[in-house]
């Protein structure tokens, strides 16, 4: 039960009649009256339990996308339903106008329509609905809540899209859609072609040569169907937030576009996202949109405050694939993994696959490097100075092992992790 605030106004106008006659009788006589109102406008109000309440749910959207979500409610009463109604979506799930007054006659049902603006990724859940029908006086009203789940997955907004034309450009080049060869080891011969000046003289075929009257050169393209393995790093340093977004995110963001790109230059992707277990693992060898597959599966991760297994990496590399790879970690360079964990993965995986490293920078670090002003600024800038130099030697120590490593601020770690597969690719390493 629940009063309103004209149930308050009315009790303030009793105390007039309690000044003027101011007699015990007088107080009985008005705590009577409000009471026999109150009562009276509860037994009116429609009870929220008998009503009908359906949800039509929202679906999928992207991060900064927008979405609506569509609750029913059906009066089979003989009274009129007055309520207020409150959708109780998550703050997170950015509702508006989550309380709504809703009129609905008997046997009818109405409408009522709340807009989502998530402000994170990840599932978003309004567990109940809560009802307060109010009485024909106004006075009071019933409240209820009932269950009614809501759920919205958010999924990751893949800004990094935009760097996919100019990646799949360079990529059709190097597949023989323009006029670029390219050779060394690990590429497959594509077709034979008249020479022409500039041609390295070790793609000639001298028996294609020998049959015809003009020189003939072999064109080679960049083999296909090759395994490339993603792993991202979940664990409490995905967690940290840089230039106001998780480490996580942009590791998802980098994944994102090396997986799409990959796929379409024909190379097989498999995508693990792990930290002591495995929280997500996409195949491109299963049906349907890998894309689409992958949005799905990354929503829900959230960095967990425990610490990487990093000796299980190699183990779960190989489950995925038993032959050489592409192997990417999105992961850390600082907190101390390196040494404890990082660099004895990466030196056991060199072994079999091609290793590429991908870390996010602060870009904080480089900011605080320069400011000198006063006394505090000072060790701040020593302080900055000194994880820089450490994440050098650490990333000096990975290229020693046979490692890639791409260190850069979050808007430029996937495109630079891109160029690096596409590198790669060209140079036959895959």
């Amino acid at each position: 039960m629940a009063v309103t605030g004209r149930f308050v106004l009315l009790a303030l106008a009793g105390l007039v009649p309690l000044v003027l006659f101011p007699a015990w009788t007088t107080v009985l006589f008005v705590a009577l009256g409000l009471l026999l109102l109150l009562v009276l406008d509860l037994l009116l109000a429609a009870s929220p339990a008998r009503l009908g309440l359906a949800r039509q749910h929202p679906g999928n959207v992207t991060l900064e996308g927008r979405a609506e979500t569509v609750v029913t409610v059906a009066n089979p009463t003989r009274r009129t339903v007055r309520a207020t109604i409150r959708d109780a979506w998550q703050p997170s799930a950015g509702a508006i106008e989550n309380i709504q007054s809703l009129t609905v006659p008997p046997g009818e049902r109405r409408r009522m329509r709340v807009a989502l603006v998530p402000r994170r990724r990840g599932d978003l859940e309004s567990p109940h609905i809560t009802i307060r029908s109010q009485g024909p006086l106004g006075l009071a009203a019933r409240q209820r809540t009932r269950v009614l789940p809501g759920q919205l997955r958010v999924l990751p907004p893949f800004h990094s899209k935009r760097h996919l034309p100019s990646k799949l450009r360079k990529l059709r080049e190097l597949d023989g859609r323009a006029a670029v060869q390219i050779r060394g080891a690990g590429t497959e011969f594509d077709s034979l072609r008249d020479y022409v000046r500039g041609d390295d003289v070790r793609s000639i075929d001298w028996r294609a040569t020998a049959r015809r009257s003009s020189v003939v050169v072999r064109t080679w393209r960049p083999e296909r169907d090759r395994r490339v393995v993603i792993v991202l790093d979940t664990s409490r340093t995905a967690a940290a937030r840089i230039e106001d977004e998780p480490r996580l995110d942009t590791g998802i963001e980098a994944a994102l576009l090396l997986s799409v790109l990959a796929e379409r230059g024909g190379d097989r992707v498999d995508f693990l996202a792990y930290d002591r277990r495995l929280r997500a693992r996409v195949e491109s060898a299963s049906k349907g949109n890998m894309l689409g597959q992958l949005v799905q599966a990354m929503a829900p991760l959230e960095a967990e405050l425990i610490e990487l297994d990093w000796q299980q990496i190699p183990g779960q590399v190989r489950a995925v694939s038993a032959h050489r790879s592409l192997v990417v970690l999105l992961t850390a360079l600082d907190g101390g993994a390196p040494e404890e964990g990082l660099l004895p993965t990466v030196a056991q995986l060199s072994r079999q696959h091609v290793v590429v490293v991908a870390s996010v920078r602060d870009p904080l670090l480089a900011a605080m490097k320069e400011e000198r002003t006063t006394a505090s600024q000072v060790f701040r800038a020593a302080a900055a100075e000194r994880a820089l130099l450490e994440r050098a030697a650490v990333t000096a120590q990975l290229r020693q092992l046979g490692a890639e490593v791409v260190d850069a601020e979050p808007l430029d770690v996937p495109p630079l992790l891109a160029d690096t597969y596409i590198r790669l690719k060209a140079a036959g390493r895959l």
